[in-house]
Order: structure tokens, then sequence, then C-alpha cells
């Protein structure tokens, strides 16, 4: 038996997964969101994310149509990345959907690669009350990100020499 205080520590994550077993799997999931950027790239991770892995298969979200078709055709390749990262059995297929993508976390580099691009309250408020009638939740999001980089672009456009 060894001396106390000599064994590495445990994370956290590793014992609350053997206490509980039903949180095994979404502390998986979890990592796997927190790791995407890094295991895809951000240019995909800019246009995909995960959303959630159910018996075996990871389901992304994707931003765009072009995207969707696009990382159909990688679908082994990332496959592959994920085993590497994960086993080989951790995440078996991969089911892509259209949709929103949730927003960058604050202080990451967002979708347009600057994490310094904020709008102001007033151009955000003028935003919210515009897409405010669009009665479609997906569709008022692509209205909003639209507006968004408008209203960003023109700025950077403006306090350029």
């Amino acid at each position: 038996m060894g001396e106390i205080g000599t064994r590495e520590p445990t994370p956290v994550g590793n014992l609350l997964g053997a206490a509980v077993p039903t949180l095994r799997g979404r502390l998986f999931e979890v990592r796997i969101r927190r790791e995407w950027r890094e295991l895809v790239g951000a240019e995909i991770a800019r246009r995909c994310q995960p959303v959630e892995l159910r018996n075996g298969t990871l389901e992304l979200i994707v931003d765009n149509s072009p995207w969707l078709h696009e990382l159909s055709l990688r679908e082994a390749e990332l496959l592959s990345r994920l085993g590497e990262r994960y086993g080989r059995e951790a995440v078996r297929a991969l089911r892509f959907s259209l949709g929103t993508l949730p927003p960058e976390p604050a202080g990451h580099p967002g979708r347009s690669g600057r994490s310094d691009a904020r709008l102001a309250p007033e151009d955000a408020q003028m935003i919210e009350a515009a897409v405010a009638l669009i009665a479609h939740p997906e569709l008022r999001a692509a209205v909003r990100r639209l507006l968004e980089k408008a209203s960003l672009s023109a700025k950077a456009h403006a306090a350029a020499p």
C-alpha cells in the first residue's frame, strides 16, 4: 500500500461519472463541445457545433447548406479525428442538420474571427427591434447575424484611415 499523498489527483468529472453513471455521457458531451474548435479547426467550428451525443451518434448543427454538404463529405475524416482523440467506440456516427449555432462564449473569437468586434448598445437595440417582427426563429437569427455583420462592417470601414 502506498503512502498517503503519493497518488495522482483524480479529476472531479471522473469521480462524478463513477458515482452517477448517467452523468458520464453528459460529461463526455461537455468535453467534446469544449474541445471542438481545437479538434476540427476554427473554420469548421465557425460553421458547425456539436449538440448532443446519443447512442454513439454525435448530432451536429451546421449553419448553412453548402457547409452541411461539405461536412457530410468529410464525415469519415471527422470521425477519424474523434476516434483518435476519444477512442473509436466513443463516437461511431455523425448526424448533421441545418440550424442556428449557439452564440460564441464571451471573449472567444467569434465567427468573424475577431474578438474585439462589439455592437454598440443602441445598434443592438435597433437590430433587435428590426428582427422582432420575424416569426420564424431560424430566419430571425439569420437576419440578426446579417444586420450585426453589416453594422460591424460599417463601423470598421468608418474607422479605417
